[in-house]
């Protein structure tokens, strides 16, 4: 490996905590929001006694997702239904029943905890075809069930540009359809799924028995800013006004130019693409993008979640990583999850330095500043937790009295462990 401290010596810049100052809109009561919504509209009189129904629940770190499942089967108990949950997730864990149960499992998903069954096999039935003929698949279990329930929040996607990105419609067509569903979707090409969700989620809302949906807006700071309880013929057009409110509400980072981004970890209960693209300005596709993000020289990933087990989609769009990172993927998971989705770009493997230090050296010293101890660094936990971040003291110079920041500590500098990990 080339040797930069032979030549040039590396003195990172000191950093400081800062929070950047986003609106909260968390709603106050989830269990009492939910109830009502059942038993008040005309989801309730779907529900017939003797029922089964199947809930659908993602790889997503949906925020209350636990809480939110016990509630809904607390209420479909009262009225004397069945119900079991489905991994609604497509590829993910690896594209096998033990792996997506793993999955919901770190979530506090469990057959013991919520006394339910969980019914995980990839079996699938084809339901229909597309337009372009290419088959539609469902996950067996629920196809077979008398009743659908999906649990999602509503987001954007990292891929593609359309008025319906990820949700409960994307849920519907590619996470009940599991592998060999979403590798038939996939097969069409990402850059057309703006068109393809919502006319395969149509053709599925016709012919499947769906009650109703549960659809999560979450705001800055992960809270639950909206939970709406929705009918199958409302999904699409709610689920459009629901994302485009979500753009207005999202995070991000409010600092235009940064010469090196640090983040701690990336994982799929973070994002479908491990860390989300759209925030730290590497979307690729083919649309109009309309999420504003920094300019971003180099993009630094010190490990993954534990909770993504090894799956480490997204790493592609580190420009620097670690040994530590590179030593816990799960080749399997990962390749499995980049090729069901044809973007193999996602999981290229980035420059490997040995440790966090030399890592973040290696992107200072590459970023063509005069003086590295000038540069421009952010670090961030993941791209769902940005309201505290740490900044370099060149951009603390320059946003110190500006009101979207909130200075909360002092300047101190990078400290590592004798392996060379940082260890604040």
């Amino acid at each position: 490996m080339f040797n930069y401290k032979q030549k040039y010596e590396i003195t990172l810049p000191k950093m400081i905590k800062v929070k950047q100052e986003f609106q909260r809109y968390s709603i106050e009561n989830i269990k009492d929001n939910l109830v009502n919504q059942i038993s008040q509209n005309k989801a309730s009189s779907k529900i017939k006694p003797g029922m089964s129904i199947a809930i659908g629940i993602g790889s997503r770190g949906v925020s209350h997702i636990l809480e939110i499942t016990k509630i809904l089967i607390d209420q479909l108990k009262k009225y004397g239904v069945k119900p079991f949950i489905v991994p609604a997730m497509g590829s993910h864990g690896g594209a096998t029943s033990h792996g997506q149960a793993a999955i919901l499992a770190s979530y506090g998903i469990t057959e013991k905890e919520l006394g339910i069954p969980i019914k995980s096999s990839m079996e699938t039935i084809k339901i229909g075809n597309t337009q372009e003929g290419a088959p539609v698949y469902f996950q067996k279990d629920a196809f077979l069930a008398d009743g659908i329930i999906p649990i999602n929040k509503i987001n954007i996607h990292g891929d593609f540009r359309g008025e319906i990105e990820s949700g409960i419609i994307k849920m519907l067509v590619i996470g009940f359809g599991k592998f060999k569903g979403a590798t038939s979707i996939h097969s069409l090409g990402i850059d057309k799924f703006h068109c393809i969700i919502p006319q395969v989620g149509s053709i599925i809302l016709e012919k499947l028995p769906v009650v109703f949906g549960i659809a999560c807006l979450e705001d800055a700071f992960n809270n639950i800013a909206e939970l709406n309880v929705i009918l199958p013929e409302e999904m699409i057009s709610e689920e459009k006004r629901m994302l485009k409110r979500f753009k207005k509400i999202m995070a991000g980072i409010k600092i235009p130019e940064i010469d090196v981004l640090i983040i701690d970890e990336i994982g799929k209960n973070i994002s479908g693409d491990g860390l989300d693209v759209n925030i730290v300005g590497r979307f690729a596709g083919k649309q109009k993008n309309d999420i504003e993000a920094p300019i971003i020289k180099k993009l630094v990933v010190l490990n993954l979640t534990k909770e993504t087990e090894g799956n480490a989609c997204g790493i592609g769009n580190a420009d620097i990583t670690t040994r530590k990172l590179f030593n816990s993927i799960d080749f399997k998971k990962t390749y499995t999850n980049a090729i069901t989705s044809g973007v193999l770009e996602s999981v290229k493997i980035p420059l490997v330095s040995k440790n966090d230090k030399e890592a973040i050296e290696l992107a200072t010293y590459i970023t063509n500043t005069l003086d590295v101890s000038k540069a421009k660094l952010v670090r961030i936990k993941n791209t769902n937790k940005l309201e505290e971040i740490l900044v370099s003291e060149s951009i603390y110079r320059e946003i110190k009295n500006q009101k979207l920041f909130k200075i909360s500590g002092s300047l101190q500098e990078m400290i590592f462990d004798q392996s060379g990990n940082l260890l604040n």
